[in-house]
Formats: C-alpha cells, sequence, structure tokens
C-alpha cells in the first residue's frame, strides 16, 4: 500500500500539483463499487493528514459499505469553473478504514469534530493521473508505485 507521503517523496512535482488541485476547491467526485459491481459516484472532501490521503463520512454511508465489501476506489478532482487552468487530477487505489488511535487523532484535528460515529478512510494509492493544457498540447503525467512519472503528449 502506497501512502500519500510515499506519493509524495516518490513524484514531489506531481504531488505538489495534484495538492493544489485537491485543495483548489472542497468538494470532488469520488467512486466506488456497489454490490452488484457497478459503480456509485459520490461528493467528497479529501483531507491530506500526516502524510495521509483521508476522507470522512457520515455514519454507515453507501460509499463507506461500499469500501468495506470492495476496497477499490477513484477519485477526481473538482477541475474549477470552465478551465483546464492547473489541470485535472485522478487518484484510485485502494481504501482503509481508520479506527482507534488512527482515527482519534483525525478526528481531533477537525475545527469541527463530526463525532465518534464519523468514519475515516485512508486512501492507498496505486495510480495519480494529472492532465494539463499547455504550448497547445494535452500532457498526461502517469505516476505508480516505484515507476516513477511518465508523460505523454500530443496536440488535440
Amino acid at each position: 500500500m502506497t501512502t500519500w507521503q510515499q506519493f509524495s517523496d516518490e513524484a514531489p512535482d506531481l504531488a505538489d500539483a495534484v495538492r493544489a488541485r485537491l485543495t483548489a476547491h472542497k468538494h470532488h467526485v469520488f467512486a466506488s463499487l456497489r454490490a452488484d459491481g457497478s459503480p456509485r459516484v459520490s461528493g467528497t472532501e479529501v483531507e491530506i493528514f500526516e502524510g495521509l490521503l483521508v476522507l470522512g463520512s457520515m455514519p454507515n454511508a453507501r460509499k463507506i459499505r461500499d469500501l468495506r465489501r470492495d476496497p477499490r476506489y477513484a477519485l477526481h478532482s473538482n477541475p474549477g469553473h470552465h478551465t483546464m487552468e492547473g489541470g485535472d487530477a485522478k487518484i484510485s487505489g485502494r481504501a482503509r478504514e481508520l479506527t482507534g488511535d488512527e482515527k482519534r487523532a483525525i478526528l481531533e484535528s477537525y475545527p469541527e469534530n463530526p463525532g465518534d460515529d464519523a468514519h475515516i478512510v485512508e486512501l492507498d494509492i496505486d495510480e495519480v493521473v494529472l492532465t494539463t493544457v499547455s504550448d497547445d498540447q494535452l500532457h498526461v503525467d502517469l505516476w505508480r508505485p516505484g515507476a516513477g512519472v511518465t508523460r505523454t503528449s500530443r496536440r488535440p
């Protein structure tokens, strides 16, 4: 499993650009898998806490039930208003629900602690993609653990 910190250590420039996309807007699109295998898309907020990419959720939210059954997820950053400025970030991997001291530390860091019933999930990272446009070209930067960053560019 790869944490945000490991991603950031291996690909600091890409991690900074993706972090900027995640902090530019509060709400993002989160995909999980329903019991029948079909996708479920939910709005979510994510945070980077002590080297972990985490999300919080209301008690017994459907996305939490999905992740307990199948931990695979995809996260798509809010692209902003009619622009590709800063790029379009996507992260995928596997989720792990936090409990005990790990959960408590994160809950206590929130200015408005949602309470012990809230779910806190660490999003481990299998792949990060940042799509940008510059110099009349589309650039796709792809990172996978241990493989570094590869860039593919083409004219639209």
